[in-house]
């Protein structure tokens, strides 16, 4: 009797180990994806790196070491070994313009240009297969970047004789790779009403905020500043919804083949934001947006100050922020400066924005909590901006407690407003590759004290205190962010010039220029605690090179390679 006792008990005991291990197992949770076999960097604070990360669905669940990772892998996990490659936390674009990007793709794209007679060359094999009277547009050249200059400029600009003479039928205008300034043919001037336009005087040609260029003899060149830019993108016909759609999905497939899991999109219209929840709605939207609205409509701004901020559930769309435009490009020489240009002594730039507007903006951020993000590449821009800030704070400084105000660009700034930043907490949003493609030739626009005391400080910024958003302002830079992360760490041209780099005491270190394009680049969008490390409960978002950015020589760093990129725990690109 006692040995049957015995052998029920031990039975019992047994069958209820078997259920207790049974309920265990089906209270565990499995990886849906796990990722090992090299370098991972988390920029995280607690471990800088990992042996191996598991995701469940499009959260990250463990990051840590693989014989501990390997504890949530069952049947039906994706196990992903990156064979040596190198691991970071989604890159993401800090300020770009991600339409812009699309259409790029779709319209003449004159980034590559050397010259006037390339810009003519490429419109000329368009007009030949472009219907009479169908306008031609495109973007990307930049006369400061030409290995040589036309034999006709006015201000250091070509004018559009040679232009015209290849697309007499097509009306044609290019925008600069800054997008502050656009070129025309005479067709497109002649639609706008502009070349028979009675002369009675040196300003005919005035637009508040803008500059057309005109000749000695008082005709229009072509080239069109800042907000003049109007009087011929008005007769521009509107995007359709069929070229939308496919611009929208070209800057999403650009994005993934560049390791850009979110983008911080630098001023949309409602047509946009309608757009966007299209494409959510869809399911299409797979790069997560933070919108800033664009400030010219101020009836969308007070719409959307009424109706408050939309932080979305799935971190896929957001509206929490505006965007301001007070100020032109060094290239154009439309930056408003402080002192007047040393390369056209009697012009400082243009506010294309009233500073009183700034400060309407900024209280009504505050009142209703909205980031505003404003941009500012002179000194004399920045200054304004960031006294119009500190006004409206100190007008309302209880909701000034976390504002994180931004000011876009910060291209160039006065030595004594660089503490201003971290004093105001206010956030600078700077494009590291502009340094390396504007440096060479922004001497000539600011000369070498106000290059080497206020230009590009970036190093000087992120010790007083605040930290910086990195990214590439596509479409006027291409969205390659290994670029971005070259020029922050090496101060050099794309072509590895000068030796030691420009002002090379500004240079960021390897670290900072990984966190200004995760971390820090998501703390500038309020969304520090869903993305911009590899942390348990973030999103499982990544991006994978085919070498170790952070250890590889200097000189190497260009040649990295985007080989897979992961958005929402999903692998989306692969470069095959």
């Amino acid at each position: 009797m006692q040995r049957l006792k015995s052998f029920l008990f031990y039975s019992s005991l047994f069958l209820f180990m078997v259920l207790l291990c049974s309920c265990s197992d089906n209270n565990k949770v499995y990886a849906t994806m796990l990722i090992y076999g090299g370098t991972i960097y988390t920029v995280d604070s607690n471990t800088s790196t990992v042996e191996a990360v598991a995701t469940k669905d499009n959260k990250i669940i463990f990051a840590g070491s693989l014989a501990e990772a390997e504890l949530y892998k069952n049947k039906d996990t994706q196990l992903l070994d990156l064979g040596g490659k190198t691991m970071t936390p989604g890159l993401i674009e800090g300020h770009g313009h991600f339409m812009g990007l699309g259409y790029n793709e779709l319209n003449l794209d004159l980034m590559h240009t050397t010259s006037y007679q390339a810009i003519v060359d490429a419109v000329a094999e368009r007009v030949k297969t472009a219907k009479p009277g169908e306008w031609i547009t495109g973007r990307g050249w930049h006369q400061s970047k030409w290995d040589s200059m036309p034999s006709d400029i006015v201000h250091g600009f070509q004018t559009h004789h040679l232009l015209s003479e290849v697309s007499p039928d097509n009306p044609v205008y290019l925008r600069h790779a800054s997008g502050h300034a656009g070129f025309a043919n005479e067709k497109a001037m002649e639609i706008a009403g502009l070349v028979n336009l009675a002369l009675d005087g040196v300003k005919t040609y005035d637009v508040e905020g803008g500059e057309v260029l005109v000749d000695a003899s008082g005709k229009p060149t072509g080239v069109f500043n800042e907000r003049a830019q109007t009087l011929i993108t008005q007769h521009i016909p509107e995007r359709t919804p069929e070229s939308d759609n496919k611009a929208f999905q070209l800057a999403v497939e650009a994005c993934h083949k560049n390791g850009i899991t979110s983008f911080h999109d630098a001023g949309i219209p409602k047509e946009t934001i309608a757009l966007y929840d299209k494409m959510k709605s869809e399911g299409k939207m797979r790069t997560r947006i933070y919108a800033m609205l664009t400030g010219w409509d101020e009836d969308l701004l007070n719409n959307w100050f009424q109706k408050g901020i939309m932080v979305d559930e799935d971190h896929l769309f957001t509206i929490r922020s505006v965007k301001l435009n007070c100020d032109g490009a060094l290239g154009s020489r439309g930056a408003w400066l402080l002192e007047p240009y040393s390369d056209r002594p009697d012009h400082f730039g243009h506010e294309t924005l009233p500073m009183e507007f700034v400060k309407k903006i900024a209280l009504n951020g505050l009142n209703y909590g909205f980031q505003v993000c404003s941009h500012a590449i002179g000194d004399r821009a920045n200054r304004e901006i960031l006294d119009r800030y500190e006004l409206a704070m100190k007008e309302l400084p209880e909701s000034a407690v976390d504002h994180r105000f931004r000011i876009e660009h910060a291209q160039h700034l006065h030595p004594e407003d660089i503490p201003r930043f971290a004093e105001l907490k206010v956030i600078p949003a700077m494009q590291a590759v502009h340094m390396s493609s504007d440096r060479p030739w922004a001497i000539d626009r600011l000369g070498e004290k106000r290059i080497k005391e206020g230009a590009y400080m970036w190093q000087d910024l992120l010790q007083s205190g605040v930290p910086i958003v990195n990214g590439t302002d596509v479409p006027v830079e291409p969205i390659n962010p290994i670029a971005s992360f070259y020029a922050s760490v090496s101060r050099k041209t794309l072509k590895g010039l000068p030796e030691g780099g420009y002002e090379p005491e500004q240079k960021m270190t390897r670290e900072q220029a990984l966190k200004s394009y995760t971390l820090d680049a998501a703390f500038g969008a309020f969304e520090e605690d869903i993305k911009g490390s590899i942390s348990v409960g973030k999103l499982a978002d990544f991006t994978i090179y085919d070498q170790d950015i952070m250890t590889v020589a200097e000189e190497k760093i260009l040649e990295t390679k985007i080989m897979i990129t992961i958005f929402d725990g999903k692998v989306v690109y692969t470069n095959d």
